[in-house]
C-alpha cells in the first residue's frame, strides 16, 4: 500500500488509521510487536519522519508503547472510529518553516535597520543561557524579530504561528521532547551565520543560512530516530545470540 500519491488529509494520519484497522482486525494482536520502521516505510511508501510521527500519535492514544531497544508493541485494541485530532507533526512544521522563513530572511536582509539588528544580537546572546526555557524564548524572539524586520504584518503573523505551533501541537511537542536539544554551540553558530548575513544586507546568504539551519534541525530529528533504530537492532541481535548460545549448550 503506497500513500505518497494521496493528497487528502495528512499522510501520517492515514498510516495511523491503517494500523488501528490492523490492530482491530487482529493483524497485530495485543502484546505483539509492530513491524520495524523500515518495513512500514516500504509498506506505505512514505518517509521515516512520517512513520515516526504516526508511531508517536499511536503512542499518545495509548494503543502502542515504544520500548527502547526492543521496538513498538501493541497495548490495546479498538473498534471505535479513530479520532481526527492528531495535531500537526514536528517535521511538517519545520519543513514549512524552512520553506517560508528562508524567503523571510531574504526580504529582511533588504529592510532591516540597526535597531532591529541590535535586538537580534541581544536575542543571540540570550540563547547562550543555561536556562533551557530562557534560551528557547530567545530563539523565538530571534526568528520573530527577523519577520518583524520585513514590516509585513501577514509575514509576522505567519512566522509567529509557525513557532507557536510547536508548543500547541501535542504531537510536535512529543517529537521534539524525544529528540532533545539541538545543542547550544550549534544553535549559536547557525543563528550567528544568519545574523552575519543580515548585517551584510545579503539576501541570498540570509536565505541560505536560514534554510541550512532549519534543515539541520530536521537532520537532528532524523538522527535521533536512526539512533533508536540502531539500538533496537543491536538489542535484537543480542537476544538472538543468547538464544543461539542456549541451544548450542
Amino acid at each position: 500500500m503506497t500513500m505518497s500519491g494521496n493528497t487528502g488529509g495528512k499522510l501520517y494520519r492515514k498510516i495511523v488509521q491503517a494500523i488501528i484497522a490492523d490492530i482491530s482486525a487482529g493483524v497485530f494482536p495485543i502484546g505483539s510487536r509492530l513491524p520495524p520502521e523500515r518495513d512500514l516505510t516500504e509498506r506505505f511508501g512514505v518517509s521515516r519522519p512520517t512513520i515516526r510521527e504516526a508511531m508517536i500519535a499511536l503512542e499518545m492514544q495509548g494503543l502502542v508503547q515504544s520500548r527502547k531497544g526492543s521496538g513498538v508493541f501493541v497495548l490495546a485494541s479498538t473498534t471505535d472510529e479513530a479520532s481526527e485530532e492528531y495535531d500537526l507533526g514536528a517535521f511538517e512544521i519545520i519543513e514549512a518553516r524552512r520553506l517560508v522563513e528562508g524567503e523571510v530572511a531574504a526580504v529582511a536582509a533588504t529592510e532591516i535597520d540597526d535597531a532591529q539588528l541590535a535586538q537580534l544580537r541581544e536575542a543571540l546572546n540570550d540563547m547562550a543561557q543555561e536556562d533551557v526555557a530562557a534560551a528557547e524564548d530567545a530563539d523565538r524572539r530571534f526568528h520573530i524579530g527577523i519577520a518583524e524586520a520585513t514590516g509585513n504584518a501577514v509575514i509576522i503573523s505567519a512566522v509567529t504561528d509557525f513557532w507557536d505551533l510547536r508548543f500547541r501541537s501535542p504531537l510536535a511537542r512529543e517529537v521534539l521532547r524525544k529528540a532533545g536539544s539541538l545543542g547550544t554551540v550549534e544553535r549559536l553558530e547557525e543563528h550567528g551565520r544568519i545574523l552575519t548575513a543580515l548585517e551584510a544586507r545579503n539576501p541570498a546568504e540570509a536565505r541560505l543560512a536560514m534554510r541550512d539551519h532549519l534543515s539541520r534541525v530536521i537532520d537532528h530529528l532524523l538522527h535521533v530516530n536512526e539512533t533508536e533504530a540502531v539500538e533496537r537492532a543491536r538489542a535484537e541481535t543480542a537476544q538472538r545470540r543468547r538464544a543461539f548460545a542456549r541451544r548450542a549448550v
